[in-house]
C-alpha cells in the first residue's frame, strides 16, 4: 500500500517536447519581440523620431518575450510552437519591413 501512494506522490517526469517548446519560446520569442518593439517605434505615435520613445521601445522588448516565452508552454506540442511562433515572426517582420518603407507616406 505503501507503493501506491508513493506512486501518485511521485512527479511526474519532464515531458521531450517541453524542451521543444521553451527554446522556440526563448529564440522565436525574441525575435517577435523585437519584431513588435519595431513595429511600435515605426507605427507608434510620432514614428521613431518621437522623443524618448527608443528608451521605451527598448524596455518594451523585455515584457513581450517573457510573455511568449511563457505562453509557449501552452501548445499542444513543440513542433506545433515552432511552427506558430515562426508564421507569427514571418507576419510581424514582413509588417516591420513594410513599416520601414519608403514607399509608404
Amino acid at each position: 500500500m505503501a507503493d501506491a501512494s508513493s506512486a501518485r506522490n511521485a512527479p511526474a517526469p519532464i515531458r521531450p517536447d517541453w524542451w521543444s517548446k521553451g527554446v522556440a519560446g526563448v529564440v522565436l520569442g525574441f525575435a517577435l519581440a523585437i519584431a513588435m518593439a519595431g513595429l511600435f517605434a515605426w507605427i507608434g505615435p510620432g514614428g521613431p523620431a518621437a522623443v524618448n520613445k527608443l528608451q521605451f521601445v527598448m524596455w518594451l522588448v523585455v515584457p513581450i518575450w517573457l510573455g511568449v516565452a511563457s505562453l509557449c508552454f501552452l501548445f499542444r506540442s513543440g513542433r506545433q510552437a515552432w511552427l506558430w511562433l515562426g508564421g507569427a515572426n514571418l507576419l510581424a517582420h514582413t509588417a516591420l519591413l513594410a513599416a520601414r518603407s519608403p514607399l509608404l507616406p
